[in-house]
C-alpha cells in the first residue's frame, strides 16, 4: 500500500485580501456622506436638498471606481486607507455646500468680486481629478521603487515647485499660488510628495554615515559638522521660503519631514533635538522682521487684542467662540455661524464647522479619522521589505500628519495660523489632488508589502511528488 502526497506549490500561499472588508467600510464612509447632506437640507431649508442624489451618485462613482482599481490592481493593500479618504472627501464636500448657503458668504463675495461662484460643484470636480491621479498611480506605478531612480531628479523638481510662487503676486499676504489660465495652483501640496521621495532616496544611501559617525555629549550623539551639511542646507530653505513667501506652513512642513525621516533612517535622537532647536530659532528670527509673520505670532498670542486693527486675530477669535458655542455635541448640522469667520471659512477654517456644528465629539471623530491614516501609513512602513519603501511610507505619513498638526494647531490656537489647507476637509483643488496622489502611493506601498512572497519552485521532479509505504 503506498499513499502519493502531491507537494507541487503553484504561486504562493493564498492571503486575505481584505477586499470585501474595504467595499463594506466604502457603503459606510459613503452613507455616512450622503446622511450629513440630508441633514444639513433639513436644518437650513426644512427640506431634503435638491442635489443630494446627484452628490451620492457622484460619491459613488468616485468610491466604487477607486476600490475596483484597488481589488484589481492593489489587492494585498490596506483595507483601511480608501475608505478613511473617502469619508473625508465627502464630509469636505457636504461642510463646504454647508457654508455656500451662507447669505453672508454669498453678499461678502459680490461684493468682492462682483458674483458668487458656490465652491461645491468646484470642489467635487477637483475631487474627480483626484481619484482620477489615484488610479493613474496605481495604472502607471506597478512597483514604488521604481521611484527610488528619480531621486535627485525629483530634489530638482521640488526645488521648482516651491520657488514658482516667488515670482507670482500675494494673495492674502503669502506668495504659496501660481496663477496659470485663470486658475490658482498651490504647488507646495505637490512639493511634500516630491520632497519625500527624494529624502527616501538619499538618507536610504546616507543613513550609516549619519548614524555611525557621530560623538556623544551630554546623552545625545553629536552628528559631525560635515554630517550637518543637509541638514543646514534644508534649515536654510525652509527659512528662504519663509522669507520670500511668508508662507510659514510649506516651511514648517519642508523641515519638519526632513527631521522626522533624519530619526528615523538613524534613529538618533540629537537630530529631533538639532532640528527643534533649529527650528524655534528660525521662526523667532524670521517673526522679528517679518511683518505677515508678526501678525499671526501676535493673533496667537493674544486674538482678542487686535480683534478690530488686524484680519488675522478676527478670524481666530471668531474660531475661538464658534469651538465654544459648539460645546460638547455641537449645535447641529447646518445650525452654526462660523460662516461669521469669512473667506477662509471653507479654508483652514473649515475646521471649526466641524467644532461648531458637531461639537467636540464631532472633532475628536475627525481627528481620529486623519489619525487612522497616519497610523495606517506607519503600519506600512513597518511591514514594507525594502529600506527605500520603508522611508517613502513614513515620509509620506509624516507629511500629512504635519499638516494636518500646523493647520489644526493654527485654528485651535495652540500654534501660530498657517494658512495651509486641511487634507481633504477644505475647500481647494491642489490640496485634494495632491492628497489623493498621496494615498495612491501609500496604497502601492501597502500592496507590495502586504502582498505574500511566493514560494520556491520545486528544483526537480523527484522534489515534486513524495511516496509514503508503509
Amino acid at each position: 500500500m503506498s499513499v502519493v502526497t502531491n507537494t507541487t506549490t503553484i504561486g504562493a500561499i493564498d492571503a486575505p485580501s481584505r477586499r470585501n472588508t474595504e467595499l463594506m467600510m466604502m457603503v459606510f464612509a459613503i452613507a455616512i456622506s450622503v446622511f450629513a447632506y440630508a441633514n444639513v437640507g433639513l436644518a437650513i431649508d426644512g427640506s431634503l436638498p435638491s442635489g443630494m442624489f446627484g452628490y451620492g451618485l457622484g460619491l459613488v462613482l468616485l468610491g466604487g471606481v477607486a476600490h475596483l482599481v484597488v481589488r484589481k490592481f492593489a489587492p494585498y493593500a490596506d483595507p483601511l486607507l480608501l475608505p478613511l479618504a473617502t469619508l473625508l472627501n465627502g464630509l469636505g464636500l457636504v461642510l463646504i455646500w454647508r457654508l455656500d448657503q451662507s447669505p453672508k458668504l454669498i453678499r461678502d463675495a459680490k461684493n468682492l468680486y462682483g458674483v458668487f461662484t458656490p465652491s461645491a460643484p468646484r470642489q467635487l470636480m477637483y475631487s474627480a481629478i483626484g481619484v482620477a491621479l489615484f488610479v493613474g498611480v496605481l495604472l502607471l506605478l506597478k512597483d514604488h521603487r521604481i521611484l527610488q531612480r528619480y531621486t535627485y531628479i525629483s530634489m530638482v523638481v521640488a526645488l521648482v515647485l516651491l520657488i514658482l510662487p516667488m515670482f507670482f503676486p500675494a494673495k492674502f499676504g503669502a506668495k504659496i499660488w501660481i496663477n496659470i489660465a485663470g486658475f490658482s495652483i498651490q504647488p507646495g501640496e505637490f512639493a511634500k510628495i516630491v520632497i519625500a521621495i527624494f529624502f527616501a532616496g538619499y538618507l536610504m544611501v546616507k543613513r550609516d554615515a549619519l548614524a555611525l559617525a557621530s560623538r556623544r555629549f551630554m546623552g545625545l550623539y553629536l552628528p559631525r559638522g560635515r554630517d550637518l551639511g543637509p541638514i543646514l542646507v534644508i534649515w536654510v530653505l525652509s527659512i528662504l521660503i519663509l522669507v520670500f513667501e511668508t508662507d510659514l506652513g510649506t516651511s514648517l512642513l519642508f523641515f519638519g519631514l526632513f527631521v522626522i525621516m533624519l530619526y528615523v533612517a538613524t534613529e538618533r535622537t540629537s537630530w529631533i533635538v538639532f532640528g527643534l532647536l533649529m527650528s524655534a530659532a528660525g521662526a523667532v528670527g524670521v517673526s522679528t522682521f517679518e511683518s505677515h509673520v508678526q501678525q499671526r505670532v501676535d493673533a496667537w498670542m493674544d486674538p482678542f487684542a487686535c480683534y478690530q486693527t488686524d484680519g488675522a486675530c478676527e478670524q481666530i477669535g471668531n474660531a475661538i467662540m464658534s469651538f465654544g458655542s459648539g460645546g460638547t455635541l455641537g449645535t447641529g448640522w447646518g445650525q452654526g455661524h462660523s460662516d461669521l469667520i469669512g473667506f477662509a471659512a471653507n479654508a483652514d477654517f473649515i475646521l471649526s464647522t466641524v467644532g461648531e456644528e458637531l461639537g467636540l465629539a464631532g472633532m475628536m471623530a475627525v481627528l481620529l479619522i486623519y489619525g487612522l491614516i497616519v497610523e495606517r501609513g506607519v503600519r506600512t512602513a513597518l511591514a514594507a521589505r525594502d529600506p527605500f519603501g520603508k522611508l517613502l511610507a513614513i515620509g509620506l505619513s509624516g507629511a500629512f500628519a504635519i499638516q494636518v498638526f500646523v493647520v489644526a494647531g493654527g485654528v485651535m490656537g495652540l500654534i501660530p495660523l498657517t494658512g495651509m489647507t486641511m487634507p481633504f476637509l477644505a475647500a481647494g483643488g491642489s490640496s485634494v489632488i495632491a492628497n489623493w496622489a498621496l494615498i495612491g502611493i501609500l496604497i502601492r506601498i501597502s500592496d507590495t508589502a502586504r502582498r505574500p512572497a511566493p514560494a520556491p519552485a520545486p528544483s526537480s521532479d523527484a522534489e515534486m511528488t513524495q511516496v509514503v509505504r508503509p
